[in-house]
């Protein structure tokens, strides 16, 4: 008895969804948009995000050393340094090093460079550090100018502060978006579902004279309302991600992408969460819709 009546209720659903097909389509195609612009939002975050990764794992701070420090020294600096909790890894850069890398910058002129080598080496021997929270980079290089034996900090600060703010106004702006693009698509399935609710108000106050229940009553509709949203989801996931492709590839074959070496996420690595979020937004909104638009006809 008790499946007949689940069945039911979600046959009635569908009915409800097939009957009234303008009004559906055209709540499945605003739904579609208000998703597909929060869609953008959401790749351009998750992108950005990626790329700060990629960053923090490239983008690292140089402390070069008091040439007059002993080995001991030396040593007990790296142990100050690894005893930062924000640090991810330390490499020794010795003088020779150092040397070799600017040799390798200016091929042309290695015999000019040659000259320098030995006691007139010029180059510092340095630690080149890397951080596991880019945000903590002012910190972590104030705490590290303040050891002993570093003579000076090099680190691109300014250029990794500016990613931060930008990451985190995309965040902001997502989330904003998402809430006001929640409001909207509720307020339309609530106005959707409102006509059918209206054409049946007699079938219904009928129901409610014979004894059944809100929910007996209310589910059919909010059936309907996860029908638009969940069809919404799928089919702005399938436009979106044919989008992206193909802004994704034009991006990708830029020069300025290939000379700074960040690659941008495969539509296909983001589908589950992506897919994820929009399911969730479809139920949560077509049940919410679906309540607000019943709620008028159950209190009769």
């Amino acid at each position: 008895m008790k499946y007949s009546i689940f069945g039911y209720l979600i046959g009635e659903g569908f009915r409800n969804f097939f009957k009234n097909k303008k009004s559906t389509a055209a709540s499945i195609i605003i739904m579609c948009a208000t998703m597909f612009i929060f869609g953008i939002f959401f790749l351009i975050g998750e992108n950005v995000n990626s790329i700060m990764e990629q960053v923090q794992s490239k983008q690292a701070m140089q402390a070069f050393i008091n040439p007059e420090a002993t080995p001991e020294e030396e040593e007990k600096l790296e142990e100050k340094i690894w005893a930062i909790p924000e640090v991810n890894s330390v490499e020794y850069v010795s003088q020779e090093e150092a040397l070799n890398t600017v040799k390798g910058w200016l091929s042309d002129a290695a015999e000019i460079i040659d000259a320098y080598s030995g006691e007139d080496n010029p180059f510092k021997a340095s630690y080149v550090i890397t951080l596991t929270d880019l945000t903590k980079s002012d910190e972590v290089q104030a705490q590290i100018e303040s050891f002993e034996n570093v003579t000076r900090v090099e680190s691109g600060n300014v250029t990794i502060n500016r990613l931060v703010d930008i990451a985190n106004g995309i965040r902001t702006a997502t989330a904003v978006i998402l809430v006001l693009l929640i409001l909207i698509s509720i307020f339309i399935i609530a106005n959707t579902i409102k006509l059918t609710v209206h054409a049946r108000r007699k079938e219904i106050s009928i129901m409610k004279y014979v004894g059944a229940t809100n929910g007996f009553i209310r589910w059919p509709f909010m059936v309907e309302g996860i029908i638009i949203g969940i069809l919404a989801a799928l089919i702005t996931v399938v436009i979106l991600g044919f989008t992206y492709n193909i802004v994704a590839d034009n991006i990708a074959q830029s020069e300025t992408v290939q000379v700074i070496g960040y690659n941008l996420l495969n539509f296909s690595d983001m589908i589950p969460l992506l897919l994820t979020v929009y399911i969730v937004m479809g139920i949560g909104i077509g049940t919410i819709g679906s309540a607000i638009s019943m709620k008028k006809y159950l209190e009769v």
